[in-house]
């Protein structure tokens, strides 16, 4: 009798064991299912609710009014001729900033610019720079321990070399912002940043990646007319 109970007391066990295991591993694929459906790359949308293509041109512009304007680019001394020049948020809410284009990692002209996916962003402007419009994330400023986004990247040509040069647009609530978060060099180690504002003691408000603590620049596209 005593075996008896002890065998259905095991079998219970070895039941609910397998119940709790079905059911864990149930609510794992559904975690993974619901994680991989909200990454799922859609349509990036501008202010008219018209599909962001590659080859045209927007401007990018503060989600939230009275945070300054547009994104644009500024040299780091006074002299506006100076080089190379850094990728900032234009002081002035009025300012649109200057136009930019995107160039996804498939780079045929008029392609629909879509979320999680890497592209190149390039000012559409004359510089004096040589080094060019394309963005790309600078080397570390130990001075002020921040990583920031400047220009002189090279467009398509993805892998190791290039691996600096790639972004992603995230939609972000009903808006969206941009992520440092290359997928163009699987053997690079990557730290997966937002892109935000950090503000200098002149009140400039450059563009430099943020901790996971920090507040993404979030963002929308107007299209250039």
């Amino acid at each position: 009798m005593k075996g008896t109970r002890t065998s259905a007391m095991l079998l219970l066990m070895v039941l609910l064991s397998i119940t709790l295991s079905s059911a864990s591993a149930a609510r794992s694929l559904a975690e993974t299912l619901a994680t991989s459906s909200s990454l799922t790359p859609l349509p990036v949308l501008d202010v008219n609710g018209k599909v962001v293509r590659s080859g045209s041109n927007y401007y990018v512009l503060p989600a939230v009014s009275g945070e300054g304007g547009g994104v644009a680019l500024a040299s780091l001394t006074k002299d506006s001729e100076s080089c190379p020049q850094t990728v900032v948020q234009d002081q002035d809410e009025i300012s649109q900033g200057i136009q930019l284009t995107f160039g996804p990692v498939n780079t045929k002209s008029g392609y629909t610019v879509r979320t999680f996916t890497d592209l190149n962003v390039r000012f559409v402007a004359d510089t004096p720079c040589e080094e060019g419009t394309v963005w790309k994330v600078e080397d570390y400023d130990d001075d002020v321990q921040q990583w920031f986004l400047g220009t002189g990247g090279v467009e398509g040509n993805p892998g190791p070399r290039t691996v600096k040069n790639w972004f992603k647009i995230w939609k972000y609530g009903s808006n969206y912002k941009l992520t440092y978060c290359p997928a163009v060099c699987k053997s690079c180690k990557v730290d997966c940043k937002d892109v935000g504002i950090y503000v200098d003691e002149n009140g400039g408000r450059r563009l430099a990646l943020v901790e996971k603590d920090g507040d993404p620049f979030v963002i929308k596209f107007v299209k250039a007319d």
